[in-house]
């Protein structure tokens, strides 16, 4: 599975499960650690510890296993790596703190997921 089509398979089910604010960024040009950035927003820590869990397990079950996890249980900042794609799922304040698209973006690298209608 090529790094748009693992993109595509998380944001549609992190949107699914009601994360908010879902944010890719092509990162392919910018570092060698990954071809994707994904950024979203849960409601709760909870919230971020469910969608990492599930996230993980449907990836599993389309073949792509995370690599590594990290922050799952405090659930104010998971992070999952699928090799091509890194995922954060952020609590709000946490997601303000850092601020990721910030460090990351360089004006033209940003797609909004659902697509954003003119």
């Amino acid at each position: 599975m090529n790094p748009e089509q693992i993109k595509d398979i998380i944001c549609k089910e992190l949107d699914d499960r009601k994360a908010v604010d879902i944010t890719v960024l092509n990162v392919a040009h910018l570092t060698v650690v990954a071809d994707y950035f994904v950024i979203c927003t849960a409601r709760s820590n909870k919230q971020v510890k469910a969608l990492a869990e599930y996230l993980d397990e449907k990836m599993s079950d389309e073949g792509v296993k995370a690599l590594r996890t990290d922050g799952v249980r405090e659930g104010k900042w998971a992070v999952l790596d699928f090799g091509s794609v890194i995922v954060h799922i952020f609590n709000d304040d946490t997601r303000v703190f850092y601020c990721l698209e910030k460090l990351w973006t360089d004006g033209d690298n940003v797609e909004f997921y659902p697509p954003k209608k003119n």
